[in-house]
């Protein structure tokens, strides 16, 4: 009987001296950080006729809720994909001047960065026109999609097909040539000289997949061919 007592006496010291115990105070973990909010673009504004090639771009701060540090990535484009980068920059200023070609089409989007390397969305793209030497007409710029969104799927056998375009020339007649169809690109002209960025693309077959891309055309004989867009059928 002593002897029990004895080792269950040991055994408690040996646990109350730490032998089952933690090593210390758990750590707090840190804060989750997360990415500043997405900037607001100033200037050039959008559609905008700039008359110097040296274009000074703004745009709006963002925050950080842990209040770290910010840089700016500044991204200007010959087409509004962002597939053909021209510049692409890093500052921790609200202001970036760059010097770009003569009667071109730029199109320039911004993103927060902050010192964790958690990052914004990219903002909304603005477009802008440079003056060019005895430029007479600017052609359109490039279309933009609204819907369907492209590589979606969508139900039933018609679609509406909606897109948005502009023209540094204010005065300037848009129409819309509308090519759609099955192969990619679509070669089939399917609606011509239209006056609404709209088409419906009727008896649509099941799991098939379409394409579609739009021509904008000025009433000066400009015209400018957008990129190739798809979707899906159930």
């Amino acid at each position: 009987m002593k002897t029990s007592i004895y080792l269950v006496s040991m055994a408690f010291l040996f646990i109350s001296c730490g032998g089952g115990g933690s090593d210390g105070a758990t750590p707090t973990p840190e804060p989750a950080n997360t990415a500043p909010s997405v900037p607001s673009l100033v200037a050039p504004t959008n559609s905008l006729l700039c008359i110097n090639n040296v274009v000074t771009f703004e745009w709006g701060a963002s925050t950080d809720a842990e209040n770290n540090p910010i840089v700016y990535q500044l991204q200007i484009a010959t087409d509004n994909q962002f597939s053909q980068i021209v510049s692409t920059s890093e500052v921790s200023s609200r202001t970036q001047a760059v010097t770009l070609d003569k009667g071109k089409a730029y199109y320039w989007r911004v993103k927060a960065i902050d010192s964790k390397n958690a990052s914004s969305a990219y903002s909304g793209t603005f477009s802008f026109y440079t003056e060019g030497l005895a430029v007479a007409n600017h052609l359109p710029f490039l279309p933009e999609i609204i819907q369907p969104e492209t590589n979606t799927t969508i139900s039933g056998v018609s679609a509406t097909l909606k897109w948005f375009a502009s023209d540094v020339d204010a005065s300037d007649v848009l129409t819309y040539d509308v090519y759609f169809g099955t192969v990619n690109p679509p070669t089939e002209k399917v609606a011509q000289n239209r006056t609404t960025p709209t088409y419906e693309a009727t008896s649509l077959q099941a799991a098939t997949q379409y394409y579609w891309r739009i021509v904008v055309k000025d009433n000066k004989g400009g015209a400018t061919t957008g990129q190739v867009w798809n979707f899906r059928t159930n």
